[in-house]
């Protein structure tokens, strides 16, 4: 199970690092995240710092770290 997680998070910071900050659905669409194992490495992404969530009216938003570091640092 963590070798699934571990790829799902993957895919997670692939999919973030090549399409930009994605809404809840839409990232989970685009990793064909399928039950806990999606949740369970948006988890793990969080808890490494790697991920920024945040609140978008009904649902949330997610972005990697870096490239918010990257953007503020541009400004």
């Amino acid at each position: 199970m963590q070798d699934e997680i571990g790829t799902t998070a993957g895919n997670i910071w692939h999919a973030l690092s090549s399409k930009g900050e994605l809404s809840w659905p839409s990232l989970k669409e685009e990793v064909d995240g399928k039950g806990p194992c999606f949740d369970w490495a948006i988890g793990w992404l969080a808890r490494e710092d790697k991920i920024v969530i945040s609140r978008d009216k009904r649902s949330y938003r997610i972005g990697l770290k870096e490239a918010r570091a990257r953007t503020a640092g541009a400004s």
